[in-house]
């Protein structure tokens, strides 16, 4: 491959990919100028990097739509198969088929896993930034009496609208590459990053005027990426300057915070842009924010917010803010219904936990997978340690403190 020249093994870093590092300091540079003023010029930027992609698959989904063999692939994306849900329910039937003596390994391998669970759960996560900071972090720049309950419904709407309606514009294109090439749409539908960056291109490749449609396409995905990215890095300043005030320090504390943070994450990011880099991508990508670690995180969150400050309390803290209280379903969910689907789509992913593999081929080693680990690890312990600290440094009972 021209772009990536990957390397065999994890162990084999290879050489620099310039032409990739030089658009990964592009990529920086322009994230720190979209953040080192603060919000004001952050939100400015925002109007463009969230509403251009919509102008985009507009265009995207009137030209698809056109294409011979679109209306097959929107059905294809319509039409549920529900035999996906049950599968955590088959397992145990399952079993029946299989040796009284036969190992734990192939009775796991042997059955069908919940992945259909695994995978809605971390997609909800990535997709709302929940667990990530971001939304909280910029939530903080509001006014005090911000409808934040309101915002929280549009929100949800608008991101769920989107994602239901970006499908229309992937599988009408789908179907049409069906059409094309003689096959069945699912022989094409490829998911994770396969779909963005080999199967949808490959499909705009037999329409006309691809180019035209190559460019928009790609050109919204870097725009996607630089949002996503900026945001991120925005909540993590806005936490650090939090976490650390120094009033009157002015905007210059805040552009070197900005500069720093940018200048690091530039260099761990040049371990991606080697002939290995693909393979240090994925282990970051697996395990560093992977839905485990998000889910944990979210548990977590509700635990504090429901049982230890209390779900009450926080229900008069929010109507204070917006001048009523919020529907009573919202305490319950944050005090049970959350929690319990965190837990069990956390006890899933752990259940059915299998090493992690590169394009179904390349296994990576035992010292790779120990790498992941802590990566996700490092995340996952700061809240039972901090409050394991806390309880330790603080006088009194447990009840007093």
């Amino acid at each position: 491959n021209k772009v990536l020249r990957l390397s065999g093994d994890l162990s084999e870093p290879g050489e620099m990919n310039w032409q990739m590092i030089l658009c990964l300091v592009t990529t920086w540079v322009v994230v720190y100028f979209c953040i080192w003023k603060g919000v004001k010029s952050t939100g400015k930027i925002v109007y463009f990097t969230a509403l251009f992609p919509y102008v985009v698959l507009i265009l995207l989904l009137v030209h698809g739509v056109t294409l011979p063999g679109a209306l097959g692939g929107i059905v294809y994306y319509l039409k549920p198969d529900w035999s996906k849900l049950a599968e955590a329910q088959v397992r145990a039937e399952g079993t029946r088929a299989l040796p009284r003596d036969a190992a734990p390994g192939a009775l796991r391998d042997a059955l069908p896993a919940p992945q259909v669970w695994i995978d809605a759960g971390t997609q909800i996560f990535f997709s709302y930034a929940i667990g990530l900071g971001a939304l909280t972090a910029l939530g903080s720049y509001n006014r005090f009496h911000n409808n934040c309950y309101r915002d929280a419904y549009i929100l949800a709407v608008i991101n769920s609208s989107t994602s239901f309606f970006a499908g229309f514009v992937v599988f009408s294109v789908l179907g049409f590459m069906a059409s094309e090439q003689g096959v069945d749409i699912s022989k094409v539908a490829e998911s994770g990053p396969g779909l963005a960056f080999i199967a949808y291109p490959k499909a705009v490749t037999l329409m006309p005027l691809s180019p035209l449609w190559a460019t928009l396409f790609f050109f919204m995905l870097l725009v996607l990426g630089l949002d996503s990215q900026f945001v991120g890095v925005e909540g993590f300043i806005t936490g650090i300057l939090d976490l650390f005030p120094q009033p009157g320090a002015g905007s210059l504390r805040r552009e070197l915070t900005a500069a720093l943070c940018c200048l690091v994450c530039f260099l761990i990011d040049l371990s991606m842009v080697t002939q290995g880099g693909m393979y240090v991508f994925q282990l970051f990508d697996y395990y560093s924010a992977s839905g485990i670690t998000l889910l944990w995180q979210a548990f977590w969150e509700c635990v504090v917010i429901a049982w230890v400050y209390g779900a009450d309390r926080f229900m008069d803290d929010v109507a204070r803010m917006i001048g009523y209280r919020p529907l009573p379903y919202m305490k319950w969910c944050w005090a049970v219904v959350t929690p319990l689907v965190c837990v069990g789509i956390f006890v899933f992913h752990v259940v059915n936990y299998k090493p992690l593999t590169y394009n179904k081929t390349y296994v990576y080693p035992w010292w790779g997978d120990a790498i992941g680990w802590v990566l996700a690890l490092s995340s996952m312990l700061c809240i039972p340690c901090t409050v394991l600290y806390k309880l330790l440094r603080c006088k009194g009972s447990l009840r007093e403190v």
